[in-house]
């Protein structure tokens, strides 16, 4: 399985190139901004620029391509709707037409923002869609672009996205700044209002691939089967640190403001991509453990 992945130079992409390198996978990497320190073929990239993808899949001709790209400010999409809409909602479907044309099985990479946040019982795929913000609205265009092309397609849908990069090893998201903030001994102010289930990026990229060895189509969830509150996820990661869990203080989402509303509710249920693979997905606890040398 030859594999493109789109935004190799992010989070999840450079953990997805990581995992195909560790399985003997021939992979592809495009980038928008920074390089990603990997030895495989590199692409510069701006996944708008349809003509010059079309060119990466002639020259590649990778039998799968992952789209990790995407602009992932939550607030700088608030404030540049356009944008935010070129590139997590229009750019998408241009992506699935052209790998559709040539057969090959497109992969795109969405979020829990596509809902409301208005329940307390887990999401599943089936469920109605109402996102709260230009985040979640362009994401959300974005599946249902990919979903209106005639080809083999996949959308998997993550939360709170956290973990080690692929090409540095380097500690990413919520967890690193909790870490450093503890380890500085200072207070860690975190909401008890909001509720989700951390994906952790190597996990992800790991279930992605194995939903491409079954054939999977259609929208699955990919996350921990966690459904915490950053407070309580702040409290294990000082558990796995050994810090100091007196400095972490509760807090709410009314008590900063931020340009963009966050849903209150979004965690997301994996029944599905565990039925599927056959495996339950890891409880938040284990994927701390599976990253404990971070802390």
């Amino acid at each position: 399985m030859d594999v493109l992945v789109l935004g190799s130079g992010g989070l999840l992409g450079s953990a997805l190139v990581s995992r195909c390198l560790e399985r003997s996978i021939d992979v592809v990497g495009t980038y928008h901004s920074n390089a990603p320190d990997f030895d495989i073929s590199l692409e510069h990239h701006d996944v708008r620029e349809t003509d010059a993808f079309r060119t990466i899949l002639d020259d590649y001709q990778p039998e799968v391509v992952v789209n990790c790209a995407a602009m992932t400010d939550v607030d700088g999409c608030e404030s540049d709707r356009e944008a935010a809409f070129d590139v997590n909602g229009t750019a998408p479907g241009d992506l699935a037409s052209c790998c559709a044309a040539r057969d090959v099985p497109f992969v795109h990479v969405s979020t829990d923002y596509v809902f409301d946040g208005d329940t307390s019982e887990p999401y599943d795929e089936t469920a109605s869609t109402d996102p709260i913000q230009v985040y979640g609205e362009s994401k959300l265009a974005g599946e249902e672009a990919v979903r209106a092309i005639a080809g083999e397609s996949l959308v998997v849908r993550l939360s709170f996205v956290y973990g080690v990069r692929g090409d540095t090893d380097d500690l990413v998201g919520f967890p690193s700044w909790v870490r450093d903030t503890l380890r500085s001994d200072d207070e860690v102010p975190l909401f008890v209002d909001q509720h989700l289930t951390p994906t952790r990026a190597s996990q992800a990229a790991e279930t992605i691939l194995e939903l491409l060895e079954t054939s999977a189509e259609g929208t699955y969830h990919v996350a921990s089967r966690s459904c915490v509150t950053p407070y309580e996820f702040g409290h294990e990661i000082a558990r796995i640190q050994g810090a100091d869990e007196t400095l972490i203080n509760e807090s709410e989402q009314a008590d900063i403001s931020r340009p963009a509303a966050r849903p209150a509710y979004t965690c997301l249920d994996v029944t599905a991509v565990e039925h599927e693979l056959g495996r339950q997905q890891p409880p938040l606890e284990d994927e701390l453990r599976a990253i404990e040398a971070q802390f």
